[in-house]
């Protein structure tokens, strides 16, 4: 299973109302839960391994137990100074890293330049690090995300302002 195919199950389940699906393969278990709440998914885990003997098992939705919402991945209150920025989403899901390593400097930090192509951070998704690069330059006003903590697709990643 590919990230895209990942993304488009992720937006199905959210479309359905489901409040979890799991779904088994040879190799990858996913679980995908939606709040009670919300359309869009709160906690998306995805996970490689291995399971040499069970069969595919079909995508059924289960009922959810009540559990404590998930953190807000960006803070509710948009200011009026904040619509000139352009915000950086998540291209897919997986977990945000500022670093190319943990010994390496962050790729931006607040106030960097950036331009068009520049590497702004890595989202590890499946064992895979991938390079998130900038479709337009600016200067990093705000990080929305802390270091090494799991995103989501088309989550907010970054405020560029791009004057």
């Amino acid at each position: 299973m590919d990230i895209k195919e990942i993304q488009s199950l992720i937006k199905f389940v959210a479309k359905s109302g489901a409040s979890e699906v799991k779904l088994e393969m040879e190799d990858v278990k996913i679980t995908i839960r939606t709040g009670s709440t919300t359309a869009t998914p709160e906690t998306t885990i995805v996970q490689q391994i291995p399971m040499a003997q069970a069969p595919a098992v079909p995508v059924a939705p289960a009922p959810a137990a009540p559990e404590a919402p998930a953190p807000a991945a960006s803070s509710p209150e948009p200011a009026a100074d904040d619509s000139k920025y352009i915000t950086i989403k998540s291209p897919i899901i997986g977990t945000f890293y500022r670093k190319p390593a943990p010994d390496k400097p962050a790729f931006v930090e607040v106030g960097s330049s950036i331009s068009q192509g520049d590497v702004l951070c890595v989202i590890e998704a499946m064992k895979l690090f991938n390079d998130i690069e900038s479709e337009v330059s600016g200067k990093i006003v705000k990080v929305l995300v802390e270091d090494s903590s799991p995103v989501e697709f088309d989550q907010p990643l970054f405020l560029v302002d791009p004057s």
